[in-house]
């Protein structure tokens, strides 16, 4: 007999057990629901950025919530958004910074690391249609 064709002994087989590593987080904040809601709202094409787009939405009377960046410099736009909202009985939001809210609809590039860089700012942004039911919708 060579050694091929001796006979190998069985190793014990390891057990292997299929663990789930699930993420421990704490509830979403209200600026992470806001980020996760416009991102999956932008992937179902239920979003309108920029004035033209969100005024048709709530004229129309088709939107959920409105997103006012507070830096906007123009008091007729804030004005004509702000009544439209109020005229229509759409919950407003505001964020800090229209670059921010840039970032969060998707006005930006990324990099290879994953950071949001040439980021344009946006001053309101519209959610049409939610998309997927999500946890960030609820808060």
């Amino acid at each position: 007999m060579s050694a091929e064709d001796t006979p190998v002994s069985a190793a014990p087989a390891e057990e292997v057990v299929d663990a789930k590593v699930e993420e421990v987080t704490g509830p979403l904040t209200a600026q992470e629901a806001l980020k996760q809601a416009l991102k999956t709202s932008l992937m179902h094409d239920g979003l309108a950025r920029g004035l033209r787009e969100a005024v048709k939405a709530l004229d129309r009377r088709t939107a959920h919530v409105c997103v006012l960046s507070s830096s906007c410099d123009e008091p007729a736009y804030t004005k004509l958004v702000t009544a439209l909202c109020h005229e229509n009985s759409i919950p407003i939001v505001k964020v800090d910074s229209n670059k921010d809210l840039g970032e969060m609809v998707g006005l930006c590039k990324y990099n290879e690391d994953g950071e949001a860089v040439k980021v344009v700012g946006c001053s309101c942004a519209v959610i049409r249609e939610w998309g997927v039911e999500t946890e960030a919708r609820l808060v």
